[in-house]
């Protein structure tokens, strides 16, 4: 114990985090029950609410796990949440903590077949417009049969996969060689300024597939966790959700793709990258090295593989079993038949998804602190307050806003309960309600796209291996999605405040 100092204790707080931003989160746990004493639950709650958001903006400097963990930590101790409503919230969301331990990983052992059969299909289409349009509708369709997280970790796995391959060339190495892409060390300067063009060009594609799986996932009351919530709620089967929302999401849809187009044409917000020609020359020689290396047992693996995908696809699309049960039944067949049985083999897998499903129970702590301190009650009370011909304009409004800085699902819960409780009280018709119900599955399924904490699927892309690589910050991914969200949002709001 010689020599410790408190500066030691400093110096291991947060790690690598930079010292302005170890004060920052210092300052915040010191503040917050300061602020708890002399302005009640109510302002605390907005300031921590605000201070989790901060930690996920700062993604890139640190692991928002560590800071935002703490911050929750904190909220429990000074009493404005409890563990049993932490645990009730965990509960509620644990088919999407299935889905992530289970069905991450076993998209992880598909990754020879997606980056077989998307290395084709980049070096088939030479159109950067039509990639991107094809990413973003893909991405729409399989949201709205599948969910938005597995077709999430289906492109990051892609784009992880073409990043690996041209950084190991663009380092001087074979395309087997044991590298490590995370360092740009050994870059040779020859290859350094395509790098960063072939970031902007992964990061284009990443965003304009993120954004699709909103614009699918809305759809149905499978594609997003609370669309079945809303739809147990009002009785509608998977037709009749559809075609209730049809009205608003088949337009978005339009202006979403539409937009898409538009982004790349024009090339603002960051839009427009183009993939540099000797980086599709180092894919195109990946592709022929692989064919002609390609042995009996690696065919074998891919069409094991396949046959694990199309399982995968029919099995989410008739809801066979939870998405998590699925996934773990696609890690067995495919570890099983390709001969995958080592535990350090597995664990590999679990890698890209365990720290992000941390964060998500740690982000259940902060909707704890929504829940018990009531932080969007004046809200729903102000909007009811309203003449009912305001009311889904200004629903879709409120929903939007809300789940833009917290959490969609929980925002989505909160309000169809109450709707129902009015409905069930006689306060508003059953035609009243279905208006609002459809005003609430779209406003927060929409406008939510604003920013990463808004939507799971783009927190999870923020925070995965493939953020850093390709320079995707929190920041830039609110000004990426920045005309999406003008775009798509307002053309929710029109058609909810004027078809419905």
């Amino acid at each position: 114990m010689k020599g410790l100092t408190i500066n030691a204790f400093a110096e291991n707080f947060l790690g690598q985090a930079p010292d302005w931003y170890k004060t920052t989160i210092f300052a915040f746990l010191v503040a917050n029950p300061i602020l708890l004493l002399l302005t009640g639950p109510f302002v605390t709650g907005w300031v921590l609410v605000l201070e989790f958001i901060f930690t996920l903006a700062m993604a890139l400097r640190c692991y928002p796990l560590q800071p935002g963990g703490l911050l929750a930590f904190e909220a429990v101790v000074m009493g404005m949440t409890s563990p049993e409503t932490v645990k009730d919230e965990i509960l509620a969301a644990f088919p999407v903590l299935l889905l992530l331990i289970f069905m991450v990983a076993g998209i992880y052992f598909m990754k020879e077949l997606l980056l077989f059969t998307f290395t084709k299909i980049l070096l088939k289409i030479q159109s950067k417009m039509l990639i991107s349009l094809m990413f973003s509708f893909v991405a729409a369709i399989l949201s709205a049969f599948l969910d938005a997280l597995t077709v999430t970790a289906v492109v990051i796995s892609v784009a992880v996969g073409f990043y690996s391959v041209y950084h190991r060339v663009a380092s001087g190495k074979e395309f087997r060689d044991e590298h490590e892409y995370g360092q740009d060390g050994s870059i040779q300067e020859l290859h350094r300024e395509d790098l960063d063009h072939f970031r902007g060009f992964l990061r284009n594609l990443l965003m304009h597939a993120a954004v699709g799986t909103a614009l699918g996932g809305v759809c149905t009351t499978v594609g997003e966790p609370q669309n079945l919530l809303i739809a147990s709620y009002t009785g509608w089967n998977f037709v009749e959700f559809f075609l209730r929302m049809a009205p608003i999401t088949m337009p978005v849809l339009a202006v979403g793709l539409t937009t898409c187009v538009l982004l790349e044409q024009l090339k603002w917000f960051g839009y427009g990258e183009q993939l540099p020609s000797r980086v599709r020359d180092i894919l195109l020689d990946f592709d022929a090295h692989e064919a002609s290396h390609r042995t009996d047992r690696d065919r074998a693996r891919l069409v094991v593989q396949a046959v694990a995908a199309i399982f995968l696809c029919f099995a989410l699309a008739f809801h066979v079993a939870e998405v998590g049960i699925i996934g773990l039944t696609i890690i067995v067949l495919q570890t099983a038949f390709n001969g995958v049985i080592e535990e350090h083999q597995l664990g590999h897998a679990f890698e890209e998804a365990l720290p992000f499903t941390a964060l998500l129970v740690v982000f259940f702590g902060i909707v704890g602190v929504i829940h018990e301190q009531h932080l969007f009650s004046p809200v729903i009370a102000w909007v009811l307050s309203l003449p009912i011909e305001d009311q889904p304009g200004m629903f879709y409004i409120a929903n939007g806003l809300l789940s833009a800085i917290s959490d969609n699902v929980f925002v989505a819960t909160v309000y169809i309960g109450e709707v129902k409780a009015a409905f069930d009280s006689n306060t508003i018709t059953r035609e009243h309600f279905d208006a609002l119900a459809v005003a609430i599955n779209t406003g927060t399924n929409i406008p939510s796209v604003a920013t990463p904490n808004g939507q799971a699927a783009f927190l999870f892309l923020l925070t995965s291996s493939i953020a850093p690589l390709v320079r995707l910050s929190y920041m830039r991914m609110v000004v990426m999605a920045a005309p999406y969200t003008v775009t798509m949002g307002i053309t929710g709001w029109l058609c909810v405040q004027y078809v419905l």
